[in-house]
Order: structure tokens, then sequence, then C-alpha cells
């Protein structure tokens, strides 16, 4: 689509300057450079484009969205070990027959009153530790009831300790799992920043070869004009015959064609870009326009010492590392629960009981109790223990043929397994990326300058072509050849420092940022 753009420039220098066109040398590069500058769009800068992407792509804010979540899964883990106030009321109104004569009352009427309160504590070693006060107020009619209305306190400090459960190993499972998914989550949107920045520098450049090659076309469909125009100039003269009027005619048509190609692949790449960074162009116009040019210098770093900043770097690699670790904390936590659950528990409290005292009625005697007190004096009881107790005890549970737990290790031991290959097969694909972009980068000062002397040569051929032309020594058609070589050579140095670029861009990202391109 190329070989348009030279030979109609040289026709138009033809139609326009005979006698110049046999003593200068012809300069399409400027000619190019004056339809870029006139293509209508929104002028867009790299940093400029990077940073909307960073604002509006959904990778980002989904990744951020998962950091978010598991940052709360974190809190909420903590949570386990953080204390719990707890607080229970309860108030009982009955009336019950009676047949017993002991029972005080033919119709036993009560009301009971009952409080609890106190603290619980888990503790990361697996410890459940409870602080609690119960105290409850009796009224009855009972003529037996020696404290109308009569206090009970009763408050202990009680632990249970697993022993055979791994203590921190299993009590801290959850955090610990998402402790680890949380710095996975980090590396992950980390590297969703970094990705995108990536993303967005290769189709920016993309973008940038696109324009030229749409600038190519349409040169070489204006120079196809001028080809005509001169063709049918020379035809009116007796200097060529009506072939070459047809044949430059269906060549203009061809050009035509391949120039709505052309704008059809810009606008398709240009509306790839608006979505990747969320920002469509402005001020009326349908596409983006790059404004920066791929640098032709990039610092290259040994191959193997970039290997080695993505293996100990790259971020992908760092969340792959984490979700290995976390299968570990349940292969670990796994094991002791395959053993059999011995947990020993104990307490330590008091009681307390005051009440008013009533006399009881017995036969020909009446019976008084010598305790008294009111609710107060039942918790001073309580907490002076002068009526204390302890108790110890160890419970232990046996599963019967040890399935459900072995067979969960084994689950979690395959899914570890699992997991460590994958990491593994990151590994290697990363490096392999490393080491292609890196032979990309390192030949690309070449590839560019190979390119640009290309160019040059192909522009010599050109000015040579179009002087020969001039003194009949060559036809309209030998022009075009020359101008497809030139543009060949014009789009080959594109793509040179685009794909240079593009590597630079990718390193940076597989190194997540290690890599800089400078020195």
């Amino acid at each position: 689509m190329y070989r348009e753009l030279i030979s109609s420039f040289i026709l138009f220098l033809i139609f326009n300057s005979q006698g110049i066109l046999a003593q200068a040398s012809v300069n399409p590069d400027s000619a190019l450079q004056k339809i870029l500058l006139s293509h209508k769009g929104t002028k867009l800068s790299l940093a400029d484009a990077k940073q909307s992407a960073l604002e509006n792509a959904t990778s980002v804010e989904a990744a951020e969205a998962q950091y978010l979540a598991a940052v709360a899964t974190v809190r909420r883990e903590s949570g386990f070990f953080d204390p719990e106030f707890f607080f229970s009321y309860n108030y009982v109104d009955q009336k019950m027959p009676a047949a017993s004569f002991f029972a005080g009352a033919n119709t036993l009427s009560t009301q009971q009153t009952d409080y609890k309160t106190g603290l619980r504590l888990n503790l990361p070693i697996g410890t459940q530790l409870e602080l609690s006060m119960n105290a409850s107020k009796l009224n009855t009619n009972s003529t037996f009831a020696f404290l109308n209305p009569e206090y009970d306190t009763y408050g202990a400090i009680s632990f249970r300790q697993p022993l055979l459960e791994g203590f921190s190993a299993t009590a801290r499972e959850r955090l610990s799992m998402a402790e680890n998914l949380l710095e996975g989550k980090k590396y992950f949107y980390n590297q969703q920043m970094l990705a995108i920045n990536t993303s967005v520098e290769r189709v920016y450049w993309d973008l940038y070869a696109l324009e030229r090659n749409y600038a190519v076309q349409e040169l070489t469909r204006d120079e196809a004009k001028a080809l005509l125009q001169e063709a049918e100039l020379r035809s009116k003269s007796g200097l060529v015959g009506p072939n070459q009027v047809a044949n430059a005619k269906t060549f203009l048509a061809q050009q035509e064609l391949l120039l709505l190609d052309s704008e059809e692949q810009l606008d398709k790449q240009s509306d790839q870009f608006a979505a990747l960074i969320g920002k469509k162009p402005g001020g009326g116009t349908t596409r983006f326009i790059p404004t920066d040019e791929p640098s032709s210098d990039y610092y290259v770093e040994n191959a193997d010492l970039l290997v080695d900043y993505t293996l100990n770097s790259n971020l992908d690699l760092q969340a792959a590392k984490k979700n290995v670790e976390s299968i570990n904390i349940q292969v670990s936590s796994a094991k002791w629960k395959v053993l059999p659950s011995l947990d020993l528990f104990g307490s330590l409290g008091g009681n307390g009981l005051t009440g008013t005292p009533q006399d009881v009625v017995f036969g020909d005697q009446t019976f008084r109790t010598t305790r008294s007190g009111s609710f107060g004096d039942a918790i001073t009881q309580l907490t002076k223990r002068e009526f204390p107790n302890w108790s110890i005890g160890v419970e232990l549970t046996l599963p019967v043929g040890f399935r459900s737990n072995s067979a969960e290790k084994e689950r979690l031991e395959a899914e570890g397994i699992n997991a460590q290959q994958i990491y593994i097969e990151l590994s290697r694909s990363l490096e392999e990326q490393v080491r292609s972009a890196w032979r990309e980068l390192s030949h690309g000062k070449k590839r560019i300058d190979a390119a640009l002397e290309g160019v040059k040569a192909a522009q010599e051929q050109v000015r040579i072509g179009m002087i020969e032309f001039h003194n009949g020594k060559s036809t309209a058609f030998e022009l075009v050849r020359l101008g497809a070589d030139f543009a060949t050579a014009q789009q080959r140095y594109s793509e040179a420092l685009v794909r240079t670029a593009k590597a630079a861009a990718l390193l940076k990202q597989l190194t997540s940022g290690k890599y800089t391109g400078r020195n």
C-alpha cells in the first residue's frame, strides 16, 4: 500500500515543476508530516492516557475491590480474638399447685429474676477464656423459705485449652490465611496497575503506527491522483497510449479502497484505545491522535539479571506464592486436626448468698436463719471469694475411623501440590517472556538503524528514478515500484520503533518496574 506514496509524490513534483524535478532531492517525509498534522482528532499524550486508564480501567477497579475485600476479611478474622461482652436478663413468674406440705403453700408462687454478665476471649494459642458473674433474685410465698427475697450469686474465671490441636497452628488458621490473602491481593492490585500501564503503552504505540500508516496511504492516494493527471497529460501529448491512463485509473481505485480499509483500522484501534482508558475523544472528534514519539534508545540489561528481577519482584508471581503459603497453612492445621481432641478445662470462682430472713414455723417450733444481707452483700461475698470453688478436668474425643479429618488433610496436600505447580509454571512462563522481550529489545537499536538506512536508500532510489523518468529512461510504473520500496521502508522503520518500545514496556511490567529502560 506504500508504493503509491513515492510514485504519486514524484508525479506531483513532475506535474508542478519539471525543471526542479531533475535537480532536487525528494523528501517524502515532509509531505507525510504535513498530512499527519492535518489529521483531525483529540491529541493525547502517553502520560495522560495512563492516568485516565488508572482512573477508569475496570481491571484496576476490580483488583482494588478485591484488595478492599481482603482488608475487611483480615479485620473480620482479627475480630475473633477481640473480647466479647455479654449480658442476659431473664424474669420468670410462675404459680404451681402443690401437693406436699413442705411446699409451704397450697399454690406455690415464685418470681425469679436472673442476671448473667461477663467477658469472653479467644487467644491466638487456642485458649477460650470466660469471666462471668451470675446473680438471681427469688421471691416466693412459701412459708418454708428462710430468705425472702433470696439473693444468689456465682462467678468464675473458666478456661478451655486444646492440647492436641497445634495451638496457634489451628487457632490462627483463618487469620493467617486472611493475612496471606491480603498480601496476595495487594500484589495483584499493584500488578494490575502495572499491567494497565503496559497495555495502554503498547496500544498507544499501535495507534501511533496505524496513524502513520493511514497518513502514508492518504499520501499514496493523493499522489495516485497526480499520477492519473500526468498520464492524461502525456496521453493528450501522444507520449503514452490510453492503456497508461487506464492503468493509472485502476491504480487510483485500488488506493481509494486501501485508504478506506486503513481508515477503518485506525478508527477501530482508536475505539479500542478509548475503551481501554475509559475516555472518549472530545471536541466532536472521533479518534485519538498520539502526541508522543517512541524512543529509539533503551538501556539493555543482562538477560539473566532481568530474569532474576522478574523471579524476585514480579507481583503476579508473589501473589501466586502467597496462595501456596495459604494452602500450606491449611495443611499444617489439618495435620493437627487428624489427632484425637484432648482439651484441658477448669475454673476458679466463688459464691454468695444473702436475703431478707423470715421466721419459719414448723410444728410448735420457729426457725430463723442467721444469714441476711442485701444484693450488694451477695456480690461482695462473691468478689472476696468467701465461698470459693475451683475445678479442673480433661476431655478426650476420639473419632472412630479418622476418615473425615485425614481425608481433608490429603485433599489439602493435593491442592498444595497443584498450587506449587501453578507457581512453577508461572515462573517458567515469565522467564520465557522476559527472554523473548529481551531479544527484541537487544536487537532494537540495530533494527531501528537498519530500517532508517533502508528509508534513506529508498529515498535516494526515488530521486534517481524521477530523474530517469523525466529523461524518458523509466516508466511511471517503475516509479510505482520504487515508491512501494520507499513506503515499505517507512513502514519497517515505524514497526521497528514501535516493536522496540513495546518490548521495553513489557519488560517493565514483567519485572514489576524493576527494569526502567534507563541506565
